[in-house]
């Protein structure tokens, strides 16, 4: 079955960076795009990145030229590399694919002093 396990989160100080890993399984990860969606305490979860079965990306405003998606097609795995992080960037990451539109439990990430 498809599976998606995310990791990498963790509390970091404004400015820092993070990189988070998505390990996919259960499907085959090179033909499909794959998504980073973000959840806000209070808020409703919203879409951050795509990263397309050829490589083509493109970002949310909020994280543009400053979070940098990338994947691993002989490893079935999606990046998520986070600079110049803001508390405002606080949540809970989720990886996601395309295929059958699954979803990983997603990993928190804290940006705080």
């Amino acid at each position: 079955q498809v599976q998606l396990v995310e990791s990498g989160g963790g509390l970091v100080q404004p400015g820092g960076s993070l990189r988070l890993s998505c390990a996919a399984s259960g499907f085959t990860f090179s033909i499909y795009a794959m998504r980073w969606y973000r959840q806000a305490p209070g808020k409703e979860r919203e879409w951050l990145t795509t990263i397309t079965s050829s490589g083509n990306t493109n970002y949310a405003d909020s994280v543009k030229d400053r979070f940098t998606i990338s994947r691993d097609n002989a490893n079935n795995m999606v990046y998520l590399q986070m600079n110049s992080l803001k508390p405002e960037d606080t949540g809970v990451y989720y990886c996601y694919t395309t295929r059958g539109g699954y979803w990983g439990q997603g990993t928190q990430v804290t940006v705080s002093s």
